[in-house]
């Protein structure tokens, strides 16, 4: 049974259309007479989204009970059931109720697609796992629905959705994407202009990778090498010298001047490993074109100008930069150089640029040989000589010397050191073979025109004979050290290459590089394949899983289906594939499978120790939080219960000074009690993170004088201007961080001293400080005092338990902001608190939302 094909509708947020795409699709198929059904589509009572449910079958909804509530969700059975040709199916990245027969949707769609189903659906860009960290940054918003991004590059076809951030912000006015008790909320938070432009440039670039993904994959599937313009990819020639930098820049520049333009950095080792490139400049220009956004690649050619571009053309660039020749005039008697031979040869689909830069002619050594094999324009130059040049050497003999008297001629020795010359040309140029057959042309030749008697195959004299074959030997054992040393030359040209592979390969593993991807684009570039893919299984008789998989050809699914398998341990194999490698490649490429064991596992250590140092931070704050209960709480408790115990006492009759006295101990205790439970719910909250301010325009000449209400009156001073500009924060969070830190210094500050609570602006930002003149802290201690569960001197137990800075701090850092500890002047200890201000923006109105869910 054929696999479904899957079609998803890509958003940037909420309301561009995907479902209404969706559905309106869904009507086009019915119309051409396709059995299309709607499995689960979400309308959320948007009235034009509701109207194109009209006139398409819906499958009924699975009802779920789930703490007490009722909830629908997608029927998988009764759709499988109904087998159509086409399912509708919403929300790819929901979540679906416990008790469901998947836990995600789709996984759901993943069961309707191996049935053989065709399904449409939908996603936004917030919900592909990779960009969780990046849309948080954006939004402040944490999608707690996720897809993995596999799951939606393997769809057959992805549509963006598109629409602009203020046509989508004027549909949400309009109130056409939520309810008009939620618009305001929206609006201001997160569907705020600079929030929709990001999320609609990341996925415009999400696709357009895709795009590309697409592209690579049809030209390799079509054998197209030529160059299609769709992008500007540019690549950098180096060759390890100093100019790379000056390259490196230049082509960024060209870059920019283009929307989505990459820079490919590629340095071209020669096979006879026999390079000038430095080391040292090479990595310092690797970093270079890293920190400039491109990337860097190194290829091993025979021939430098056509693997750089048959690698140009690979990636389907557009244009090369390199570099003018740092050879001097003479040198160029050598050949024309890389620069001229690429531009002559780049043809129309190539732009070459050739930069001048301050090393050009300066030299750089001798050339080197061309490679330890011979040439082919090298092979067939010898078999011309090995094969016509004896021919052409006898006829030129023959006319010659018929005109002139028989004694006259050069003899019979000469002509032997005549034919000598051309087997040894013969087999400088093209080897053994076109030497052997240089040899046995010249002897066959040498007995019937010049060994008496001549035009017969007849040898009178014994002296001609050994003539001859010490002729022939001569020419053979020539054309054998001739070929002994090309064969010696390319080992060794071989070699130096391995040993250049090798050495960047250790260099990685010293450098902690550990990008499992980026070393098995290592692996294709190095050896030519078109697809590497690690694959590993946890026993001999479980399915293979990929562990990591780079190129553009099918799918490496098991070790069978590649052309070049390299095991690493029992359950661990490299799989390439693209061509068979020779014996001698599989050297190097098992050191490369076991890095990729390396990497393989240090990306999982590091993964493994990030899990136990959160675990071992759980550990500890639930250790300081039971020591917090056990004694810390328990102070408030004893002086409640010391309390209602003495006002319950039949044995003695209160005053009412006493019974008042003893119910302010009850109401003072119980606020005490209050606070702390307050602060451990709210550092429980930083730490599992579930904090998600609600950011708006706030006067902190609104918020501060609610902070001072756990403070005695007359304790605190405030000098906070009326033309202070709002701040961008959180009331309630802001709230309760002035609170606790205001808290503190009145707590530690001497009685007789008030506390002063000021506020001014500093460029773009608003810092409030809270000023005491308490004992202060030092500057060791500074950052120890924020730390959960510390608390510094000799504070009695019972006063707390070192939560409020932790926590003040927490949501200072949560609404953008940062809260620091300062000596006072003349001493104590002063509190900066720095938030981001936004001078010209209206205030919110204090009664929306509390929280908003996109």
């Amino acid at each position: 049974m054929a696999r479904g094909k899957l079609r998803i509708y890509l958003g940037a947020a909420p309301g561009v259309g995907k479902t209404y795409a969706m559905l309106s699709e869904a009507h086009r198929r019915v119309e051409r007479g396709t059995d299309c059904v709607v499995a689960f589509v979400e309308h959320h009572d948007r009235p034009r989204t509701e109207v194109m449910l009209h006139g398409l079958e819906q499958i009924p909804r699975r009802e779920l009970e789930y703490r007490g509530a009722v909830f629908t969700e997608m029927d998988v059975d009764a759709v499988l059931k109904r087998r159509p040709a086409v399912a509708l199916v919403d929300e790819l990245a929901h979540t679906n109720v416990p008790g469901s027969r998947n836990s995600k949707r789709c996984q759901d769609v993943e069961e309707l697609l191996e049935a053989g189903i065709d399904v449409i659906t939908t996603v936004n860009i917030q919900h592909l796992e990779s960009l969780g960290d990046v849309v948080e940054s954006i939004t402040t918003v944490r999608q707690r629905e996720t897809v993995p991004d596999e799951v939606v590059r393997r769809a057959d076809q992805i549509e963006l959705v598109d629409m602009s951030p203020q046509a989508l912000r004027r549909r949400m006015a309009h109130g056409n994407i939520y309810k008009p008790d939620k618009v305001d909320a929206a609006l201001s938070n997160y569907f705020r202009p600079g929030n929709l432009t990001a999320l609609r440039e990341l996925a415009l670039l999400w696709t357009a990778d895709r795009v590309d993904e697409y592209l690579q994959q049809y030209r390799g599937e079509h054998d197209i090498r030529s160059t299609w313009q769709a992008r500007e990819r540019i690549v950098v020639g180096l060759t390890g010298g100093p100019e790379g930098r000056t390259l490196l820049r230049r082509a960024a520049r060209l870059a920019e001047k283009g929307a989505g333009g990459e820079v490919l950095a590629v340095y071209i080792s020669r096979s006879d490993g026999l390079t000038s490139a430095s080391p040292k400049e090479l990595a310092v220009q690797r970093t270079l074109v890293e920190d400039l956004g491109g990337t860097f690649h190194q290829v091993v050619g025979d021939d430098v100008p056509q693997a750089l571009l048959d690698f140009a053309r690979s990636v389907n660039a557009t244009q090369i930069v390199l570099g003018v020749s740092r050879r001097r005039a003479w040198q160029y008697a050598f050949g024309p150089g890389v620069s001229a031979t690429v531009a002559r040869e780049s043809g129309p689909d190539l732009d070459v640029h050739i930069v001048t830069h301050e090393e050009a002619a300066k030299g750089r050594g001798l050339p080197v040989a061309r490679g330890g094999r011979l040439g082919r324009s090298r092979i067939i130059a010898g078999w011309l000589v090995g094969v016509v040049g004896p021919v052409v050497l006898t006829l030129l003999l023959t006319s010659v010397w018929n005109t002139r008297p028989a004694d006259d001629g050069p003899g019979f020795a000469n002509e032997v050191l005549l034919f000598l010359t051309l087997t040894v040309g013969a087999a400088l140029l093209g080897g053994l073979m076109p030497a052997l057959a240089a040899a046995t042309a010249g002897s066959l030749l040498l007995n019937y025109f010049f060994t008496p008697p001549t035009h017969t195959w007849i040898i009178d004299d014994p002296a001609n004979v050994l003539a001859i074959i010490v002729f022939f030997a001569v020419g053979v054992s020539v054309a054998s050290v001739v070929d002994l040393a090309a064969r010696r030359t390319h080992q060794a040209a071989r070699l130096r290459a391995e040993s250049e592979t090798l050495s960047f390969l250790a260099g990685s593993v010293l450098r902690g590089e550990d990008g499992l991807e980026a070393l098995l684009e290592r692996v294709r570039e190095t050896f030519g394949m078109e697809s590497v893919a690690l694959l590993e299984r946890g026993g001999e008789v479980e399915p293979w899983t990929c562990a990591g998989r780079v190129g553009t050809a099918r799918p490496i699914e098991r070790p069978v289906d590649a052309d070049v398998d390299m095991p690493v341990g029992d359950h661990l194999v490299l799989a390439l594939s693209g061509r068979v490698l020779p014996a001698e490649d599989r050297r190097v490429l098992a050191a490369f499978a076991a890095q990729a064991a390396v990497v393989l596992d240090r990306q999982r250590l590091k993964q493994e120790a990030g899990q136990a140092r959160e675990l071992a931070e759980g550990n500890r704050i639930r250790t300081a939080l039971l020591a917090a209960v056990s004694h810390d709480l328990r102070t408030p408790l004893a002086t409640i219960k010391a309390a209602v115990t003495s006002l319950r006492s039949d044995d003695i009759e209160w005053s009412e000074e006493d019974q008042a006295e003893l119910l302010a101990s009850i109401e003072e205790g119980t606020d005490r009690l209050d606070h702390l439970v307050g602060n451990l719910l709210d550092m429980s909250r930083l730490q599992t993170g579930t904090v998600t301010p609600l950011i708006r325009d706030v006067d902190l000449d609104e918020v501060v004088p609610m902070a001072l209400g756990g403070v005695p009156e007359g304790s605190v001073v405030l000098e906070i201007p009326e033309t202070l500009p709002m701040v961008a924060a959180d009331p309630g969070l802001l709230e309760r961080a002035v609170a606790n830190v205001v808290e503190n210094a009145v707590k530690y500050g001497p009685e007789n001293e008030v506390v002063l609570v000021s506020a001014s602006t500093l460029g773009d930002r608003v810092e409030l400080r809270v000023v005491d003149r308490g004992p202060g802290v030092p500057d060791e201690a500074k950052e120890r005092i924020f730390e959960p569960f510390q608390r510094y001197g000799d504070v009695p137990r019972g006063a707390g338990v070192g939560l409020g800075l932790a926590v003040a701090r927490g949501f200072a850092e949560a609404m953008g902001g940062t809260l620091i500890a300062e000596d006072t002047p003349g001493g104590g200890m002063t509190m900066v608190l720095t938030l981001k201000s936004t001078p010209g923006r209206p205030p919110v109105p204090p009664d929306l939302p509390a929280h908003f869910t996109s």
